[in-house]
This record gives C-alpha cells, sequence and structure tokens, in this order.
C-alpha cells in the first residue's frame, strides 16, 4: 500500500500509539479512514466528469461534421435549384438577342466557319491522274494472267 511495506506501516502504528495514546487512536483512525473515503470518492467524480467532458468534445466534433455534410448538401441542392433560375435567364438573353454571355461565346469564337457545300445525287467525275500513276496501273494490269 503506497509503496510501503509491513515493517513501515508497523512503525507508523507504533508513532501513532506512543503519541496519541489508546484514548484517542480509535477516533483518530476513524477520521483518517472517512479522508480517504472522501478523496477517493472525490476522484472517482473527477475522473467522471472527465470522461463525460471528453464525451461531449466527440459529440461536439460529429456534430459540426454533420453541420458540415448538410451545409454542402443544402449548397448542391441550391445549386441545382438555381439552374432553373440560370437556364430561364439564357434563353431571356437568346430570345432576346442579346450579345452571348462569355461563356457561351468562346466556343462559337473556337469554331471556324465552314462553307456550304451541295448536296446533289449527280456522280462526280474522275480526275485523271497523273501520267506516273497511268504507267503503274497499265503495268499491273499486263501483270495480271
Amino acid at each position: 500500500m503506497f509503496g510501503m511495506g509491513f515493517t513501515e506501516i508497523l512503525l507508523i502504528a507504533v508513532i501513532a500509539i506512543l503519541f496519541l495514546g489508546p484514548d484517542k487512536l480509535p477516533s483518530t483512525m476513524i477520521e483518517i479512514a472517512k479522508f480517504f473515503r472522501s478523496v477517493k470518492s472525490t476522484i472517482g467524480s473527477v475522473k467522471d466528469s472527465l470522461e463525460e467532458e471528453m464525451n461531449v468534445t466527440g459529440i461536439k466534433q460529429e456534430a459540426l461534421a454533420y453541420k458540415e455534410e448538410l451545409l454542402k448538401a443544402s449548397e448542391s441542392v441550391h445549386k441545382a435549384t438555381n439552374v432553373h433560375a440560370n437556364l430561364g435567364a439564357e434563353i431571356d438573353n437568346i430570345l432576346n438577342d442579346d450579345e452571348p454571355t462569355a461563356e457561351v461565346a468562346a466556343p462559337q469564337a473556337k469554331k471556324t466557319p465552314k462553307e456550304p457545300q451541295e448536296v446533289t445525287f449527280k456522280k462526280k467525275k474522275k480526275k485523271k491522274s497523273k501520267p506516273s500513276e497511268e504507267k503503274l496501273e497499265d503495268k499491273e494490269e499486263n501483270t495480271d494472267v
């Protein structure tokens, strides 16, 4: 107990008997026991309150994490509902022939205008190939047997 051996406890008991005497020793021992009991209960209550505070801080951290998740979710919902308003504004711009916004104008500036092609069902004439190509074709025709 408290790092004391039997001989040390016996020595303290003998000194207590000598100083206090047999009349006061029992009441003094009862008071010492009550003191240790109250110290033990105080230490227990401090431990409980610390554990409760630690648990409360953990709960606070979890609550803050949930709050952040809810804020992110509400922002995404707001963005989703705001898309309708943004599309309405874009449609109004298109209908009023306003100048396109920067987001719409950027892709249009990158496109190069293509010349329109005429669509017909007529057969195209084959262009004559170069004379060197004609010679190669003739040689290939001659080699086929």
